[in-house]
């Protein structure tokens, strides 16, 4: 009985040493790395981001003339290397960490690009975003004469390796 009297004055001591969390909800503290997300209007597209995912919540899969850049926040471990890899600042780090839910599919979030298509083929290839980018960088602005782009820049990998082995064949015979 004395050691119960004991433990409630030590417990009465110490004041109140639990949060009321799910009724007031917690401020998340400056440069939390909470849920990834993903602009739209800015992704090219270029999957880098699911190249670097450990858990492989990010997956770029292209259907028919769409790309679609998936994340499935499930699994995410918050390690914020999407944010630090991604060329255009789509992926950031929110302050959000609560993703409890009912539904499964309020876990997952997708964006859709248009793809290019080759210009020999006609095999979609790569998202306008992330060519309209190449060109850009191709002929900076402080050029004075903007470069024209060469014209493998609308070839699929495909065609590209079969133009370069035209080319080397027509070398060597010259050679």
């Amino acid at each position: 009985m004395i050691a119960t009297i004991k433990e409630v004055l030590i417990c009465l001591r110490a004041g109140r040493v639990t949060l009321p969390y799910p009724f007031v909800p917690i401020k998340a503290p400056p440069r939390f790395r909470g849920r990834p997300a993903i602009d739209g209007a800015k992704c090219l597209g270029c999957g880098a981001c699911a190249e670097v995912c450990p858990p492989r919540l990010i997956t770029v899969s292209d259907e028919a003339e769409i790309r679609r850049v998936s994340l499935n926040y499930s699994r995410c471990t918050y390690c914020a290397r999407c944010q630090e890899i991604c060329p255009v600042g789509s992926m950031t780090c929110t302050e959000d960490f609560e993703t409890g839910t009912a539904h499964r599919a309020d876990l997952s979030v997708s964006v859709e690009l248009g793809l290019a298509k080759c210009k020999i083929c006609a095999t979609p290839f790569i998202t306008h975003r992330l060519l309209a980018k190449m060109i850009a960088e191709y002929s900076p602005p402080w050029m004075n004469k903007p470069a024209e782009p060469p014209d493998w820049f609308w070839h699929c990998p495909r065609c590209r390796l079969e133009k370069t082995g035209e080319a080397m064949e027509r070398s060597i015979k010259r050679g």
